[in-house]
C-alpha cells in the first residue's frame, strides 16, 4: 500500500511540474495557434497551425492563460512595425483571439478611396499578380484580383480583392496614441479594425504576440487528422515550416 501511495504521489508531482512549465512556455516563449477562417488568406489558410512568439513586444496580462489581472500594464514593451503579423485580444471583449496584419502605428490616418488603401495621405502601392485567383471567405469560394502591396517600411505581402472591390470607400481612420489598426489580407472578407464596434483600434496591452511560422497545415474539407487514409491529401506538406510574412 505504501508503494501505491508514492507511485500515486510521484504522477501528480510530475503532472504537476508538467502543467508549470507548460505553462511559464505557453506564456514568456511561443505558444501554438489555430487557424479558423480565411480572413487572412492567402497569408494563412485554414487549417494552419501556428507559432507565435509571446516575447517578441513585450508582456501583459493577455500574455498569460485567461488574463488574469496580475498587470496593469504592458512589460518590456518592443514597439511592433508595420506589416507584422499579429495576435490579438479583441477590444470587444478583451478574450476572444483575432491575427491580422499591423498597417496602422499610433498617430496614423488610414483610409480606403476608390478601393485603393492609404496611409497618411499617400496611397500604397500594390501591383497585381492575378486577375484570375480563386480564395475562400467562410464557406463559399470567391474571385478575386491577387496583388503583392508594399508598406513605407519596405515591407512586402500579398492581398486579394474581390473583382468588384466591395469595400471602395472609408472615412478617414486616426490611430489614437497606443493603439494599432489592423487589416486581414482577404480585404473584402475580414473582419479588422475598419469595422469599429466589432474590432477598431487595438490598445498595445491586448498585443498578444508576432506569428513566426507554420509547423503544420491541414485541409479539413478533405479530411482530418482521424482519416490518416486522406493524409497524403489532407496535409499541406508545402507549407510545414513555412515563416509567415
Amino acid at each position: 500500500m505504501k508503494l501505491d501511495k508514492e507511485f500515486f504521489s510521484e504522477n501528480i508531482k510530475t503532472i504537476f511540474y508538467a502543467l508549470v512549465i507548460a505553462v511559464i512556455i505557453r506564456s514568456f516563449f511561443i505558444q501554438p495557434f489555430y487557424i479558423p477562417s480565411s480572413s487572412m488568406e492567402p497569408t494563412l489558410l485554414v487549417g494552419d497551425r501556428l507559432f507565435v512568439t509571446k516575447y517578441s513586444y513585450g508582456y501583459s496580462k493577455h500574455s498569460f492563460p485567461f488574463s488574469p489581472p496580475i498587470l496593469s500594464k504592458r512589460i518590456f514593451f518592443n514597439a511592433p512595425e508595420r506589416g507584422d503579423v499579429i495576435v490579438f485580444k479583441t477590444p470587444a471583449d478583451n478574450r476572444t483571439d483575432y491575427i491580422k496584419r499591423l498597417v496602422g502605428l499610433p498617430g496614423d490616418k488610414v483610409q480606403f478611396i476608390d478601393a485603393n488603401l492609404y496611409l497618411n495621405n499617400s496611397e500604397i502601392l500594390k501591383s497585381k499578380i492575378s486577375n484570375k485567383t480563386k480564395i475562400n471567405c467562410g464557406s463559399r469560394t470567391i474571385d478575386v484580383h491577387k496583388f503583392e502591396e508594399k508598406l513605407p517600411n519596405g515591407k512586402k505581402f500579398h492581398t486579394v480583392y474581390l473583382k468588384d472591390y466591395t469595400y471602395q470607400n472609408s472615412d478617414i481612420f486616426e490611430v489614437p496614441e497606443d493603439h494599432y489598426f489592423f487589416l486581414g489580407d482577404n480585404r473584402d472578407c475580414s473582419k479588422d479594425s475598419r469595422f469599429l464596434s466589432s474590432v477598431g483600434y487595438v490598445h498595445k496591452d491586448n498585443l498578444v504576440g508576432k506569428a513566426q511560422f507554420i509547423f503544420f497545415s491541414s485541409d479539413r474539407k478533405i479530411g482530418s487528422i482521424f482519416t490518416f487514409w486522406k493524409w497524403h491529401k489532407s496535409i499541406r506538406f508545402d507549407r510545414t515550416f513555412d515563416s509567415i510574412n
